[in-house]
């Protein structure tokens, strides 16, 4: 499973991205868990933010979904957290 998370907006406007492939990594089954629920709740189209909040972009495969703080789920926050290696 590829699994790709795109972070816009913010103070700065910087935009991060990560992307990882799960193959046979340790956390496989976590991380395929995860972006299947993050993307299953999210929207497909970017929802109204808040002012200097971050959007998120999850592709999962084929399978796109948007999300924006501060309205993210524990599936989504978490798997923002491990591809982007910090605080969401």
């Amino acid at each position: 499973m590829r699994i790709r998370v795109t972070r816009s907006g913010g103070l700065a406007g910087l935009t991060r991205h990560a992307e990882v492939e799960t193959g046979d990594r340790p956390e496989t089954a976590e991380l395929e868990r995860l972006a299947t629920e993050a993307v299953a709740a999210g929207h497909p189209e970017p929802p109204p933010g808040v002012p200097d909040g971050f959007h998120y972009e999850i592709t999962v495969d084929d399978h796109t979904a948007h999300c924006a703080d501060p309205h993210l789920t524990n599936a989504q926050r978490e798997l923002i957290q491990h591809l982007l290696r910090e605080g969401a």
